[in-house]
């Protein structure tokens, strides 16, 4: 079976602090605000900015789902809210009777509300970068971005993506590479958008098999039937994924 080819930590850590350095140059601005998850994408940002900025100038900032949620759960309490939860409601009930019911109703409802959980986190993090003068880090990597991982104006907003180049099973080798924390490095990924989400569990693949077939579908070209023969059985899956999540990377429409 085909694998995705390895990567020079090395060389991608030098090449990802000189690009960093570069910003801080070009813009003037050195500080930098992350939002810390404790997942593999975020620690490993974390590692490589603390070897081109200084420690009192990054801003980290823990926003997990249990410290988001109290104001996501201020939109369920009705008042002047009321309006704008009518809009997340089905049609079939314009009033929200049970909190619990509404967290747990269908997956479009869920990730709705995790789109409103990575919007609400992005203007935290952007309003702390304007009061301390410094650009918001972002965390997205290559399997994220061709995936349409993303919550458009959330998670994908920043003024900084260092390993956006890298596919997920890389930045696990540079997360090796960096010493980032065996426990880190072992958790499932989640963008934890609600309790007891993973990303692998969404999309019924893995990053593993994912990188490989989006490595051999875009870079070097292959079709589906030639990657399903080298044993990849969820390639149309991936694919097919990425093209319905298409308009994330197209969006805004302007003339």
């Amino acid at each position: 079976m085909i694998t995705l080819p390895k990567i020079n930590p090395k060389y991608e850590v030098d090449k990802i602090t000189s690009f960093l350095k570069k910003i801080q140059k070009q813009t003037g601005i050195s500080k930098v605000v992350l939002g810390l998850s404790g997942g593999i994408d975020s620690t490993t940002v974390y590692y490589l900015l603390k070897k081109t900025y200084k420690a009192k100038n990054i801003i980290s900032v823990s926003l997990p789902y249990k410290k988001i949620k109290p104001i996501i759960d201020s939109f369920l309490k009705g008042g002047s809210i009321r309006n704008f939860l009518t809009l997340l409601e089905p049609p079939r009930s314009r009033e929200v009777q049970n909190r619990k019911k509404f967290i747990s109703s269908p997956p479009n409802q869920k990730i709705r509300i995790g789109n409103i959980m990575a919007r609400v986190r992005m203007i935290i993090l952007f309003d702390l970068a304007k009061k301390n003068n410094a650009l918001v880090c972002g965390t997205e990597n290559k399997s994220e971005k061709l995936l349409g991982y993303f919550t458009r104006f959330g998670d994908s907003a920043s003024d900084i993506e260092p390993i956006s180049h890298l596919y997920k099973t890389q930045v696990y080798e540079l997360a090796k590479y960096l010493r980032v924390p065996e426990k880190i490095i072992k958790a499932k990924p989640t963008a934890g958008l609600w309790s007891g989400q993973t990303d692998e569990g969404e999309f019924g693949f893995t990053y593993k098999e994912a990188d490989q077939v989006l490595h051999l579908y875009f870079e070097k070209k292959y079709n589906l039937e030639k990657i399903k023969k080298l044993g990849f059985v969820n390639a149309p899956k991936i694919i097919k994924r990425t093209f319905n999540n298409q308009f994330k990377q197209q969006t805004p429409y302007h003339l």
